[in-house]
């Protein structure tokens, strides 16, 4: 007796991994069933069945049927709406991608609907296909997808004091704590970032500023590397590690830098 439940929904590849001889076990992000799992039968031997449509950060409708929330699905048949082949053919674009997919999959609860994350990473990967790769734009996503997460850092006042931002003042940021606090309520700088005020006013209206007018808010050389330090703490600590496409992002960066 088949008891399987068939669904259709939208869904972007987070993750492939070969299984056998032909089969593929592959991670989606969806709007309607969070992160899903399912076995694509033959994706290996067969690729006319899912052209393109298995790959990392491409973006489909998928048929898939299961018994049940917690069994893995079968993925039945794919249908590409976008394959990125712009971020496919930069390599900044395409590390960029990976690092936004890498760090929906830590963030991402099995299903567990959550609509606005997937818009989230669906409209970046959109952004990251049109416009330059910018490290700007890796920083808009983290600070917006930890506050969809339930971790937005506190960044509007102290929290100590609770003092409102002052242009007086100056901030740091400890990830233990995840949030400022002033100079006068904790002059002690151990293990903290200190954070300016333009810092901290462009994290915020990156937060909530329509995806589409993301392209053009910049950062100063100082905020570049404050955002960058405070977030990669944050989200480490709340990880409880390093993921492994940031430090490939680094460290081609840095190589490129060194050949300038």
């Amino acid at each position: 007796m088949n008891d399987r439940n068939q669904y259709r929904t939208e869904a972007i590849v987070l993750r492939i991994l070969d299984y056998g001889e032909s089969d593929r076990i592959v991670t989606f992000c969806t709007a309607e069933f969070g992160k899903l799992r399912g076995i694509a039968k033959g994706a290996r031997r067969s690729r006319k069945r899912f052209v393109n449509a298995l790959e990392p950060f491409a973006c489909s409708q998928i048929l898939f049927s299961r018994r049940g929330p917690d069994s893995l699905a079968l993925i039945e048949s794919s249908d590409v709406l976008c394959h990125f082949p712009a971020i496919r053919a930069d390599l900044e674009k395409t590390l960029s991608a990976s690092y936004l997919i890498d760090l929906t999959d830590q963030f991402t609860l099995e299903d567990k609907k959550n609509e606005k994350l997937f818009r989230l990473l669906l409209g970046f990967l959109q952004l990251l296909e049109a416009v330059p790769a910018r490290e700007a734009l890796l920083r808009f996503f983290e600070i917006r997808l930890l506050k969809l997460s339930g971790y937005d850092p506190l960044l509007d006042h102290c929290l100590i004091c609770k003092t409102p931002l002052d242009k007086e003042t100056t901030y740091r940021f400890k990830a233990a704590d995840g949030g400022l606090t002033c100079l006068t309520c904790r002059p002690d700088g151990q293990d903290a970032v200190p954070v300016s005020l333009g810092t901290i006013r462009t994290l915020l209206l990156a937060r909530d500023l329509a995806t589409d007018r993301l392209a053009q808010l910049l950062f100063t050389e100082r905020s570049a590397v404050e955002s960058r330090l405070l977030l990669s703490n944050f989200i480490r600590h709340i990880l409880g590690k390093e993921l492994k496409s940031v430090h490939v992002l680094n460290e081609i960066r840095r190589l490129r830098m060194e050949n300038l």
